[in-house]
């Protein structure tokens, strides 16, 4: 190694020689020009060498920027599987967690792990070691043995699919085939270490791609032992991140996103993924499934073929809705009920009663003219079979989603995973806690146990906090009930009293100020809820102790949903079923506590409301959680960044790089799905008062494709690869919102909807075969004098009468303000139809189900030829073994077979020829 004096000199610096060793040993990479100028700094005398120190160590950074993106330990041989990072900790229990690291470390390179540290004199920052995990093959074979990974036996014969015919239209939205089928097509099989001739491996650092690399040695890490604690075993990489014992845990990006790598033996696959998936650009391009699958897993990549799937699907709803939409607009203006509300004569010589008690007036119906424009634009007689049309939509996107599941399961070899499953998924966690024993009846093995009276207080503490943070949403919704009520008379009066206001007041009317404020309120309360919920719902779950991954996921999909149900879609429930609907009549108002008097809907209905309710919230959500996911993650790794640079010449190594990026985590993905599932509620349960929700839905979820791969692909860590054969408990909880919507849309058309009180007029009551007079035959009306002194308008007026919107006597019947017989009629209408719909959707769903099988029939032939094949594969390669033991000569057996056969059938012919009898050889043969 070079001069003494030199080294000592580099310490004085704050440098290890260590790090210049390593330098100096790999200069034989650098030019020509840059060894001389190293070999001539060290042959210089003492002052020189000073002078020249600064420049000897950009030499080696510039060396070292040809490693910057590596993904290899430093002999750039051994590729790095996962990189574990730490800090020194000057707390008192800094001795504990170093021994902690030391132990764990230890244990690691016993289960066959090849470890390499850096010093934190290597990283940017100055203070962050890096421990670099690379598994041999010895250890992937056992692994991929035990995790029964599918590995490439032999070549398929099984074509891919053909285009459908008039594709070349679809060509501007298709990949290359090189980066849609980034590998052959094989017949795979459970690897084992025993039969490693069986499989294709022609080269073993790139056999296993980095995605089962990485799960194997997660495995690894969550069950490695790190001593024993207060009389427990303390095991997996969790509980020492949990501890602050390392600060990450995490696997290695490909490369930088940007470029592509400079290795040719490696290919970055970040780089494509970046170039063909996460790019805005490519927000019309089909996604590189089969890629993202190698690349993240199988659970991530199922998560993307659904959202890909539910957004093509959601194109035929949107252009449906759209259609529905413009249907509504042409007829506007041609629509005879909003024309009679808009006639002066007519809707202006209606004087409506008060929407208020004392401090509101009476109004006429015409300033409701915009409004009720407004609301034809939904209620139609398009909405009925919007409605029904969504009810078949639904189940076609459910079981036409079996069958890409379905296939999904061939391609990406999971059709015999869920028997895996079992055993692959038990938490350490759960492990860890456990005292007992017991043994399973299919393994026949030990496995930990908890009983059952260990976990009831922790479910009884579960369901009591989930009752008790429903019935909040509840009374945040009632909160806002109360705001409403409160604030409508505040703000009729003020638009009354105020002349500046009169002349917008037939454009945005107090029962508009209110809803809009109202719905505007309620969404900020629905997003601060939520923040709390997110955390209650994990602390609970992590404290039932779930056994495997499976049942944490469930048991906490449970709870969020049911939060995220009550808290988006109850305040859209109110308005659609209960505002307007108990309302009662001038002079016997209904009250809240009381105090507040029930909100009434527009003579037009209140369908336009709940369009306003549902709008704000969808869109205002999905808003948000495009901003959130996009510049949360962008702002804090800049912050990080930012934080953590020292203007230091070392080297910005590819785990410093990831290191500073987000963590992904377990639940990453988990509220992707939720965040889905909540929109696809909206799409289906309100969809009759909203034909525009699928398209609003469809623009969302091109950006939300896009914003979700840039995410990964830049801004996050790389997630641990994971398998999944399906969506999860996503699909019960689909099918439950598919069935549940049926029976929302039919009573919205029902009760919130218009249609039917005007069909029942057009058919019963119209004397002319048409809806004119519809208007006037929908109002009810009251006698002034019979206000009671508390609810009467305090100024005085000159007309003795004034209208409401319902179905009762006038005041001079004999049965005053009692519900007459028209009231009864349209009551016995809307129950027919709901019950007339809901059959006829019902029928058509149980019929699409029969119909559409759940495995395509080419799917199932394709796995019955597969499994042909590959037993037929390992059966060719076990005899091909046996022979070659017993030293068989095959093609020796073949000719003596041919022979003997040959000598046989010679004799039969002689014999038959001289009437003889067959030689018993012969016979034989």
């Amino acid at each position: 190694m070079g001069d003494p004096d030199l080294l000592e000199m580099l310490q004085e610096e704050g440098l290890r020689a260590k790090e210049i060793d390593l330098g100096l040993q790999g200069s034989e990479s650098l030019s020509s020009q840059e060894n001389n100028l190293l070999l001539s700094v060290e042959s210089q005398p003492l002052s020189a060498k000073r002078f020249n120190l600064f420049l000897k160590r950009r030499l080696m950074f510039q060396r070292s920027e040809q490693s910057k993106d590596s993904v290899y330990f430093r002999d750039g041989v051994r590729q790095i599987d996962f990189v574990l990072s730490y800090v020194d900790d000057v707390k008192r229990d800094a001795e504990l967690k170093a021994e902690r690291r030391r132990e764990f470390e230890l244990n690691l390179r016993k289960t066959g792990l090849e470890l390499e540290i850096e010093d934190k004199m290597n990283s940017e920052d100055g203070r962050t070691y890096f421990v670099k995990i690379h598994a041999p093959w010895e250890v992937l074979v056992t692994y991929a043995e035990v995790l029964g990974i599918k590995m490439p036996i032999g070549e398929s014969d099984i074509t891919r699919p053909q285009n459908l015919p008039l594709s070349y239209m679809l060509g501007p939205v298709k990949l290359p085939a090189t980066v849609k089928y980034p590998h052959p097509e094989y017949f795979t099989a459970q690897f084992t270490r025993h039969r490693q001739e069986l499989f294709l491996i022609e080269d073993e650092a790139t056999f296993f791609p980095s995605s089962a690399r990485n799960r194997i040695v997660y495995y690894i890490l969550s069950r490695c032992p790190f001593g024993v604690e207060e009389g427990k075993k303390k095991i997996g990489i969790e509980r020492l991140l949990n501890s602050n014992t390392y600060l990450a845990a995490f696997p290695l990006h490909d490369g930088q996103y940007w470029k592509p790598s400079t290795v040719p033996t490696h290919v970055n696959e970040r780089y494509i993924l970046h170039k063909n998936w996460a790019r805005f650009s490519y927000f019309y391009k089909e996604q590189p499934l089969d890629l993202i699958r190698n690349y993240y897993g199988e659970k991530i990549g199922i998560y993307f073929v659904f959202l890909g799937y539910y957004t093509e699907m959601l194109l035929i709803a949107a252009l449906v809705g759209l259609a529905c939409f413009v249907y509504g607009l042409f007829s506007m203006e041609t629509n005879q009920t909003s024309a009679e509300i808009c006639d002066p004569h007519i809707g202006g010589q209606m004087i409506m009663c008060p929407l208020c008690d004392e401090v509101c007036d009476y109004w006429r119906l015409n300033t409701t003219c915009l409004h009720s424009k407004f609301n034809h634009l939904f209620d139609n007689e398009s909405t009925v079979f919007f409605a029904i049309f969504m009810g078949i939509w639904v189940t076609l996107f459910l079981e036409f989603w079996k069958q890409r599941q379905a296939r999904l399961e061939y391609e990406w070899d999971l059709v015999d995973f869920e028997e895996e499953q079992q055993q692959l998924q038990l938490r350490p966690e759960f492990e860890a806690m456990c005292k007992h024993k017991k043994m399973n009846p299919i393994t026949k093995e030990m496995e930990p146990y908890m009983p059952l009276f260990h976990r009831i207080p922790w479910y009884f503490a579960s369901g009591v906090t989930v009752i008790f943070g429903m019935a909040l949403l509840l009374s945040s919704m009632v909160s806002v009930i109360v705001y409403r009520l409160s604030v409508f008379a505040t703000f009729a009066s003020f638009m009354e009293s105020e002349a500046t206001l009169q002349s917008v007041k037939t454009v945005f009317t107090p029962q508009m100020a209110t809803s809009l404020s109202g719905s505007c309120l309620n969404f900020i309360v629905i997003l601060i809820l939520n923040f709390f919920y997110d955390k209650v719902s994990a602390w609970i779950t992590k404290m039932e102790i779930p056994r495997t991954y499976q049942e944490y996921e469930s048991s906490l999909t449970l709870k969020m949903f049911l939060f995220q149900f009550v808290n988006y879609y109850s305040s859209c429930f109110y308005v659609a079923f209960f505002k307007g609907k108990f309302v009662g009549y001038p002079g016997k108002y209904t009250y809240m506590f009381s105090v507040w008097r029930s909100e009434e809907c527009d003579p037009a209905g209140c369908l336009i409301e709940l369009t306003a309710q549902l709008t704000i919230i969808m869109i205002g959500k999905q808003l948000f959680g495009n901003i959130h996911e996009a510049c949360q993650p962008l702002i804090f790794n800049w912050w990080r960044r930012r934080k953590a640079q020292t203007n230091s010449e070392k080297l910005y190594s590819r785990w410093e790089q990831d290191h500073d990026l987000q963590v992904f985590g377990p639940l990453g993905l988990f509220y992707e799905y939720l965040e889905t599932v909540i929109q696809f509620g909206f799409v289906t349960l309100f969809v009759a008062s909203f034909p525009l929700a699928p398209l609003f839905a469809l623009i969302n979820n091109i950006v939300e494709i896009r914003v979700d791969a840039w995410k990964l692909t830049t801004q996050y860590r790389r997630p641990v690869a994971a398998k999944a054969h399906s969506i999860g408990v996503w699909q019960d909880i689909l099918y439950g919102m598919a069935i549940l919507s049926v029976a929302t849309n039919a009573f919205i058309v029902a009760f919130t909807s218009d249609i039917i009180p005007r069909l029942v007029y057009y058919y019963a009551y119209s004397n002319s075969s048409s809806l004119s007079g519809y208007v006037n035959n929908s109002l009810s009306v009251f006698l002034i004098e019979d206000f009671p002194n508390h609810s009467a308008p305090l100024e005085k007026t000159d007309f003795t009468t004034c209208r409401y919107r319902d179905y009762r006597n006038p005041p001079d019947h004999e049965s005053k303000y009692v519900h007459n017989m028209q009231f009864w009629h349209v009551l016995a209408a809307k129950m027919t139809f709901i019950i007339v719909m809901e059959h006829i959707v019902f029928l058509f769903k149980f019929l699409l189900a029969w119909m559409i099988p759940d495995v395509p029939k080419d799917v199932l032939e394709k796995i019955k030829r597969e499994k042909l094949m590959t037993i037929k594969i390992i059966h060719d390669f076990e005899l091909n073994k046996l022979k070659q033991h017993f030293g068989i000569n095959t093609d020796d057996i073949i000719t003596e077979v041919i022979e003997q056969g040959e000598t046989a059938t010679a004799q039969t012919q002689r014999s038959k020829a001289n009437n003889e009898p067959e030689s018993p050889s012969a016979q034989s043969k």
